[in-house]
């Protein structure tokens, strides 16, 4: 049972009051956003290392750990994110094998 001076906020996505600092909980995970491996925050542009040897499906290749991929741009999933790489067009990475530079 939440205490008398709780304070109450009407959330509109579901239609029900909840305490105000549940809600300011929900928007500080909202706003954590994209991050890497070590928990830092991603955004467009970032140039990432990969942490890991990843083979690539569909080209036959493999990414060597260590590989730096530049500007890479954010998609609307927030555990991968789409790069660009000489040898591998449209190329998307799990944001858990990459490590912002």
């Amino acid at each position: 049972m939440a205490a008398d001076d709780d304070e109450y906020v009407y959330d509109e996505a579901t239609g029900d009051w909840r305490p105000a600092s549940e809600i300011a909980a929900a928007k500080a995970t909202a706003m954590a956003g994209v991050v890497d491996a070590s928990g830092n925050a991603l955004k467009d542009g970032d140039s990432v290392t990969l942490i890991k040897d990843l083979k690539v499906k569909g080209a036959g290749q493999t990414l060597k750990q260590g590989t730096v991929i530049k500007s890479i741009r954010l998609t609307d999933n927030p555990e991968e994110i789409d790069c660009r790489h000489d040898a591998i067009k449209g190329l998307v990475l799990r944001t858990e094998f990459v490590r912002k530079r």
